[in-house]
């Protein structure tokens, strides 16, 4: 038999875990400081939230604001926050999709998962 017996040297895979993990909470706290927009009505109402999906900041043009109608504004700020995070959400994917694939989909060699 081969002495190792081509076996991936563990030291190794695990400083390549380390700096893959490192580089994940690097990109998560990159994320909490990132904010991104949504809007809806035609940018009568605009949502910020950060990349992890907080809440920061609403802006309501008084444009959309109609005392008889609070119902279209109510749909309005919900349709600017949902487009808040749906570009959140894709915000996390680019940021995070490459490293949270290396680190459970076969992204170090070696290791079976």
């Amino acid at each position: 038999m081969i002495p190792g017996g081509g076996q991936p040297n563990m030291q190794q895979l695990l400083q390549q875990a380390q700096k893959m993990q490192q580089d994940l909470a690097k990109a998560q706290e990159e994320l909490a400081a990132t904010e991104v927009e949504g809007q809806a009505g035609g940018g009568l109402v605009r949502a910020t939230v950060t990349g992890g999906g907080e809440l920061r900041n609403l802006v309501i043009d008084p444009k959309a604001v109609d005392p008889e109608d609070t119902e279209t504004l109510a749909d309005l700020v919900v349709a600017a926050v949902q487009a808040a995070n749906q570009n959140a959400q894709t915000l996390q994917q680019q940021k995070l999709g490459p490293l949270a694939q290396g680190l459970g989909g076969g992204g170090i060699p070696g290791l079976p998962f």
